[in-house]
């Protein structure tokens, strides 16, 4: 047996979305980050151990931005028939590859050491290379979903359903009780050209006929992922998971047999492709934290002054019983979309050096119903990582950011295009103090510290190819960097992977209108020169070092990926 001692400013418990986006951005910040993962890859739900696709809010232009959307536009570059393998590897290099971050992958933490309610380390056991790490740190984050730091620290959490009038909420049991929403095995088949028989095994479920599936579409078509093969809300979702596992999987080989074997499902020449063995969870422990978010903050948009993240999905609550209720699998809850989520809810009550990220973050059980969902938590982490680095650096803790440092939290986040609804990003001054033209439209939106449109707000500049966008400063100015927001299509319908492969399936590409390549130009001594090109840009935040003591600056795209109009939605100088 080995045992490793690693030292950092930050450790984050969990490789989810969550989890991944914390320790990037707070690695990305300056701080010495390890991200400890009990699994092999990173993703959680959304990993090819699972394969959720990554839902977020609803509404016109709400996509989530900032690190999921980095995720997301990596792999419709680079996955264009889309398999989980590459999928995995995106997830898996922006951690590995990552300056100020140790990747812990296959490490289950285990033990937490303690100094009164501040956490010293944890440990974890890493049975792949029958190693003991042991990672001291000045701030952890929990982003495991199942909360495994809250009984090993003695933090305050919750489970199951709280009373109705707890918190006046009316989607709530009259009575509290631990029952929560279930766990699923996921499968994915795909389309040859010939029929396919299947053979179930002697122990998979019974569903003679589509009445024994009521309420529950099972026909291979449109976005149906069969994400209602579930169980487990009556049970415990932690200690039971084994159990319901084999469950699922009789449930899962079962329903497969039903699509195959009986009645006509249309689904001849379509073969089971893979199984999920490891259950997706929706719901266990949830942290309780200095502001627990209800169901009245949801519906009453989140406007508070601390929100660093977003939601937007419905209040999506599943039944406890799940394939074993007859009726409706969920109850879809209105909620708005945008609401906001505030800081307070992702860091503990009472240990105080403990953040939280994930489904697991300061909810009731019907907030978590809507702020559950991956891009949600994406963005949550990346509030956590942004939090921990300001922390990191200013010698505070998590509930000390929100005290002395929240507008700095919510500059930073903005700044790396984690959009806050009702906010806008405060521009630089070089900018803000030039004078801004273009060669053909408005460009006066691009700094307006909006960086997406906005009801009836497009605050964005459209121009041709070979255009351009100039600042003019008073006297020449030293140039350190340009900050661009492009169109990366946030009403896109496609999902981040998909759940089945029929024979003819549309490439994943970048979105037609990104910008491809740009240049820019600074006017030194009264000549322009170009002082950067990018010629295969498919993101949509680029920062562009410069180096030049120049009179004004002009941004000119030169390409995008087919669409014939160029989009902007920031120009900053610094």
């Amino acid at each position: 047996m080995k045992s490793i001692q690693h030292q950092a400013d930050f450790c984050v418990v969990g490789g989810g979305l969550a989890g991944l986006c914390a320790a990037v951005a707070a690695a990305r910040r300056g701080a010495k980050t390890v991200l400890m993962q009990d699994r092999p890859v990173l993703g959680g739900n959304a990993s090819s151990e699972i394969r959720m696709w990554v839902c977020g809010a609803h509404g016109k232009n709400n996509k989530e931005t900032g690190l999921v959307e980095e995720i997301h536009l990596e792999n419709l570059y680079r996955n264009n028939y889309p398999t989980y393998s590459i999928w995995d590897s995106i997830l898996y290099e922006k951690a590995r590859f990552q300056t100020n971050l140790t990747l812990l992958l296959n490490c289950s933490c285990t033990d937490a050491a303690m100094d009164g309610k501040r956490i010293v380390s944890i440990k974890g056991w890493q049975g792949t290379a029958e190693t003991w790490h042991t990672v001291e740190a000045k701030l952890f984050a929990d982003c495991s979903g199942d909360s495994i730091l809250a009984p090993l620290t003695g933090a305050s959490f919750r489970v199951g359903r709280e009373a109705a009038s707890e918190f006046n909420e009316d989607i709530e049991p009259a009575v509290a009780d631990r029952k929560t929403m279930g766990m699923s095995c996921l499968i994915q088949a795909r389309e040859t050209d010939t029929p396919q028989p299947f053979v179930a095994p002697a122990w998979a479920n019974v569903y003679a006929s589509d009445a024994d599936l009521p309420n529950r579409h099972h026909l291979i078509e449109g976005w149906q992922n069969f994400w209602w093969l579930e169980l487990g809300g009556e049970f415990d979702s932690i200690h039971d998971t084994e159990l319901l596992r084999d469950e699922l999987l009789k449930l899962a080989f079962g329903v497969w047999d039903h699509i195959k074997n009986r009645g006509d499902h249309k689904a001849a020449n379509w073969v089971l492709d893979w199984v999920g063995f490891l259950p997706g969870k929706r719901e266990s422990r949830r942290y309780e934290g200095d502001h627990i978010l209800t169901q009245n903050d949801v519906r009453a948009e989140g406007r508070f002054d601390d929100l660093v993240a977003y939601g937007g999905w419905s209040m999506d609550d599943h039944h406890p019983a799940g394939i074993r209720h007859p009726g409706a699998p969920t109850i879809f809850h209105p909620a708005p979309s945008p609401f906001g989520v505030p800081y307070r809810c992702l860091y503990s009550k009472d240990i105080e050096n403990l953040f939280f990220a994930g489904r697991n973050i300061s909810v009731t059980h019907a907030a978590m119903s809507s702020t559950r969902v991956m891009a949600t938590c994406a963005t949550l982490g990346q509030a956590v990582g942004t939090a921990a680095a300001i922390a990191t650096a200013k010698g505070l803790t998590p509930r000390g950011v929100y005290q002395k440092e929240l507008r700095t939290l919510q500059e930073a986040l903005m700044d790396d295009d984690a959009y806050l609804p009702w906010r806008k990003r405060t521009v630089p001054p070089l900018s803000a103090g030039a004078r801004l033209t273009a060669a053909a439209g408005d460009p006066e939106p691009l700094r307006n510290g909006v960086d997406r449109p906005v009801g009836d707000a497009f605050n964005g500049w459209k121009g041709a190819c070979g255009q351009w966008v100039e600042y003019r400063f008073a006297k020449p100015a030293a140039l350190t960097e340009a900050r661009l927001v492009f169109d990366s299509d946030l009403n896109r319908q496609r999902k981040n992977m998909i759940a089945f492969y029929p024979r003819e399936m549309p490439a994943f590409a970048v979105p037609p209108v990104m910008v491809k390549a740009f240049r820019l130009e600074a006017e030194v001594n009264g000549a322009w020169k170009t002082v950067a090109r990018v010629d295969h840009n498919y993101q949509r935040l680029a920062r562009v070092s410069i180096s030049e003591i120049a009179s004004a600056v002009r941004f000119i795209p030169e390409a995008t990926w087919g669409a014939p109009e160029v989009t902007v939605f920031a120009f900053d100088v610094r």
